[in-house]
């Protein structure tokens, strides 16, 4: 489990959250814990007024987007299957938590 990894969200908003994308970094792997982020189906969340703090993914053919507002950590056994990855697209992710934590009140 690397950061950056997407895995099924197996939690009861399944529907609309399908997936969650680890955020956490790989330092703190020997926890039992992963902090993660959901990835929303784009469907569920309507047009987004902040395209670097929400981007939009594309996670085995379903359109999604990053919600760092719904942030949470999980333990490892709470994780479904690792479906893929977003490390190319890092960048986006840590600055929309930037925007999250460092930015929201300038």
């Amino acid at each position: 489990m690397a950061q950056f990894d997407v895995h099924h969200n197996l939690g009861r908003h399944k529907d609309s959250i399908p997936f969650v994308v680890i955020v956490q970094s790989s330092q703190f792997e020997g926890y039992r814990r992963r902090v993660v982020v959901p990835l929303v189906r784009a469907s569920a969340i309507g047009p987004v007024s902040f395209p670097t703090f929400n981007p939009a993914f594309t996670i085995k053919g379903t359109k999604v987007v990053l919600h760092p507002l719904e942030i949470v950590s999980v333990s490892t056994g709470q994780l479904g299957k690792k479906v893929g990855s977003l490390t190319e697209a890092g960048q986006l992710i840590a600055t929309a938590l930037d925007e999250l934590f460092s930015r929201a009140w300038q």
